[in-house]
C-alpha cells in the first residue's frame, strides 16, 4: 500500500509539474526535469541488469551515448540533405521520432547483444572490466569520427518531430519522455513478475541451482542485457534532443559510473528506486553546483552517508520496501 501511494504521488507530481512551473513562471525548469526523466529511464533499464540479473555492468554509458549519437547523426544528415551511408543501401537522415528513436534503440540493442554475448561468458570483476573495456572502445571510436565533431561533440540543428509534430520547446519533449518512462516501468514490472523475471532472479541468487534445474541462464542474462542496452539508447536519444548537442562525454566510463550510483542510491531490484535515485542525484548536483564550484567534494560524502545508512536505497525509506539485492 505504501509503495502504491509513493508511486501515485510521484506520478501525480510529474503530471502537474508543467502547469505548476508555468504558473510560477519557471517553465525553463521543464528542460531540467526532462533530463532527469531521461536519466531515470536509463537507470531503470540498468536495474534490469544490476538489480534483477546481478550483473555489475560498467559499460552502459556506451549505450547512452550511442543512442544519443544515432539520433543526432540522423538529424545532422537531414539538415545537410546528405546520406548517412550510400552502400549497400542509401540511408538518409530523418527527424521523425518514429524512425530515429527506434533506430537508436535497435543499434544499441545490437551493440548490447554483441557486448553481452562475450562479456556474459565471464563473472565478477572480469565481467566489470570487459564491459568497461568495450565501452571505452566505443568511446574512442566516436572520438575518431571528425565528421561528427570528434572531441568537440556534435551540434544538433533541430529537434525530432513526432508524426509531423515538432518537439520544439520544453513541454512536448517532457511529455514524450514522461510517457516513455511510464510505459517502460509498466512493461518492466510485468516482465520481472513473469516467468522470465523469476528465472532471471533465480539465476542471480543461485546460478548453480538454476543450471541444475535446466534454466538457460546465459540466454536469460543476454536477453536482459540486450533489452537494457536498447532502452538506455532510447534514453540517449531523449538527451540528444533535450540538449540539442551530443558529447562524447555521454559515452565515458564516468557516465557509466553515474548510472550505477543512481541505481544503488535509489535501491537496486526495485525499478522505481533507480528512478528516485536519478532524480535525487541530479537534483543534488543542480543545487550544489549553484552553491559552490567544488560541489563534488560535498556530494561525495553525502552519497557515502546515504549508502552507509540506507543500504536498501532511498526507495526503501520512501516506499517501505526492500530491493531484491
Amino acid at each position: 500500500m505504501r509503495e502504491r501511494l509513493a508511486v501515485a504521488f510521484g506520478a501525480a507530481t510529474f503530471a502537474v509539474a508543467p502547469f505548476v512551473l508555468e504558473a510560477l513562471d519557471e517553465s525553463f525548469l521543464l528542460s531540467v526535469l526532462t533530463r532527469m526523466l531521461a536519466y531515470a529511464l536509463a537507470a531503470a533499464a540498468l536495474d534490469l541488469v544490476l538489480g534483477y540479473g546481478g550483473m555489475m555492468s560498467f559499460g552502459h554509458g556506451a549505450f547512452l551515448g550511442t543512442g544519443a549519437y544515432v539520433a543526432g547523426v540522423l538529424l545532422h544528415h537531414r539538415a545537410e540533405g546528405s546520406a548517412v551511408m550510400e552502400w549497400p543501401l542509401r540511408v538518409g537522415g530523418t527527424a521523425e521520432v518514429l524512425i530515429a528513436w527506434p533506430a537508436a534503440a535497435a543499434v544499441c540493442g545490437v551493440l548490447a547483444a554483441a557486448i553481452g554475448a562475450i562479456s556474459l561468458r565471464t563473472r565478477g570483476v572480469h565481467f566489470i572490466m570487459i564491459t568497461l573495456a568495450f565501452a571505452q572502445m566505443v568511446y574512442f571510436l566516436v572520438l575518431a569520427l571528425p565528421q561528427y565533431g570528434g572531441t568537440d561533440g556534435l551540434m544538433i540543428p533541430s529537434r525530432n518531430v513526432l508524426a509531423g509534430w515538432p518537439l520544439a520547446g520544453d513541454a512536448p519533449l517532457y511529455w514524450v519522455a514522461l510517457v516513455l518512462l511510464a510505459l517502460f516501468l509498466v512493461f518492466a514490472r510485468r516482465a520481472m513478475a513473469s516467468r522470465f523475471g523469476l528465472a532471471l532472479r533465480g539465476a542471480r541468487m543461485n546460478e548453480r541451482r538454476a543450471l541444475a534445474l535446466g534454466l538457460p541462464v546465459y540466454r536469460l542474462r543476454l536477453v536482459a542485457f540486450t533489452l537494457s542496452g536498447a532502452v538506455t539508447g532510447l534514453a540517449g536519444a531523449i538527451l540528444a534532443n533535450q540538449a540539442s548537442f551530443v558529447s562524447p562525454d555521454l559515452l565515458s566510463w564516468q557516465r557509466s559510473g553515474e548510472l550505477l550510483v543512481m541505481v544503488i542510491l535509489g535501491g537496486q531490484g526495485t525499478l522505481f528506486g533507480p528512478v528516485l535515485g536519478a532524480l535525487a542525484l541530479l537534483a543534488a548536483e543542480e543545487e550544489l553546483a549553484q552553491i559552490t564550484e567544488h560541489w563534488m567534494l560535498v556530494l561525495g560524502p553525502v552519497l557515502l552517508l546515504v549508502v552507509l545508512f540506507f543500504r536498501g536505497g532511498l526507495w526503501r525509506v520512501v516506499a517501505g520496501v526492500r530491493g531484491d539485492a
